[in-house]
């Protein structure tokens, strides 16, 4: 892998390598972007096939968190980190606290976070080492379990797709067909119950399914017959590339938003739901609910500030259909041009800052 010019194609600020012996601790940073503010992006332990992958992968999340927070109109940057082991039996306290110090050497430049295969627990070991951690235990000031948060911001964002595809954001009367029901998207039903929504629900979990099924007079089908069912909404919470050319024929809703990452199994797939006239909440935009809770802990965290902010995944959802309209190009790609405007405008106010300065300066 040629590093260096993976990073100048994409433009990565840098990457930090951490390895600590005693611990087995292999770890790697990657820092893509920190135009709007520090990188957040929370650490992955995983049993990678190399080292190779390992690096592939962070860098690749890394780049998205970039946008996921730019999008979502944070003060962040993007950043991440992926630890090589197996999160059933590698982990000890050791490992996290000396990876605490290498993030405490950055010196605030990265944030780290919960992801795929660490906990709230391990954060909290991170916490021992450096405040430059999200997501650790309530007792520590953190925002919680980020479910509910998610769920509140998939909400409003679907509401906002609706608008834009029915000429109205009420969700009453409509039916939405929910894939997957788990915690995220249980909350999500609950919300679309106390609306009025009539509830469509598949899941592999029996007793998710039965959940929903009792508590908001949900329909349950089996989890291939989901893309089929007669909805005005296809939530999507589940699996990733589940928008691709077996399912995309077969659906007859007019919004998709849902809380899964990854939606789309390839690009194409972006611009073919696109042609069919179907309003698609791009994913990374609708389920940065999450991101937008933890990153309030940076304040001191505040529930009703944090929701406040996760409330504005509405006007954000329609920022990214205006694009949609003004560059006529799908919502996929309007997405990443919403977090790269932001992201341009401030290097552009940055440099025009710098050059007053300089002016001042040679005045003088």
């Amino acid at each position: 892998m040629e590093i260096f010019k993976y990073l100048e194609q994409y433009d990565y600020e840098q990457v930090v390598f951490c390895q600590d012996k005693q611990s087995g601790l292999k770890a790697i940073i990657a820092i893509h972007d920190t135009t709007l503010g520090p990188a957040l992006g929370g650490t992955r332990m995983w049993t990678y096939e190399s080292e190779e992958a390992a690096i592939e992968d962070a860098l690749r999340l890394a780049r998205g968190m970039t946008y996921k927070n730019a999008a979502a109109g944070l003060n962040l940057g993007g950043g991440k980190t992926v630890i090589i082991g197996d999160p059933r039996k590698d982990k000890n306290e050791e490992m996290f606290r000396a990876f605490g110090r290498y993030i405490q050497g950055l010196n605030g430049r990265y944030i780290t976070a919960e992801d795929v295969g660490t906990t709230v627990a391990d954060m909290d070991l991170i916490h021992e080492e450096t405040d430059y951690v999200t997501g650790i235990s309530p007792a520590f000031g953190s925002s919680g379990n980020p479910s509910p948060a998610t769920a509140y911001g998939v909400y409003r964002g679907m509401k906002a797709a609706a608008k834009e595809a029915y000429g109205s954001d009420s969700l009453e009367g409509k039916t939405v067909a929910i894939q997957g029901v788990g915690n995220v998207a249980y909350n999500l039903c609950r919300h679309l119950h106390e609306e009025g929504a009539t509830l469509i629900v598949t899941d592999i979990n029996k007793e998710a399914v039965q959940r929903a099924v009792e508590e908001f007079g949900a329909k349950a089908v089996e989890p291939d017959e989901i893309y089929g069912v007669d909805c005005d909404i296809y939530a999507p919470c589940a699996l990733g590339a589940v928008i691709n050319d077996e399912t995309i024929p077969q659906l007859k809703a007019k919004v998709i938003a849902g809380s899964a990452n990854n939606q789309l199994k390839d690009t194409r797939h972006g611009d073919m739901i696109h042609e069919l006239g179907i309003v698609y909440a791009p994913d990374y935009v609708i389920n940065a609910g999450g991101v937008i809770n933890v990153a309030d802990e940076l304040y001191g965290y505040n529930h009703e500030r944090a929701m406040k902010k996760i409330e504005t995944i509405y006007t954000n959802i329609e920022k990214v259909i205006e694009i949609a309209k003004r560059d006529e190009i799908p919502t996929y790609k309007a997405a990443d041009r919403l977090a790269e405007e932001r992201i341009e405008r401030m290097r552009n106010s940055r440099s025009q800052f710098l050059q007053n300065g300089h002016h001042i300066l040679s005045r003088r």
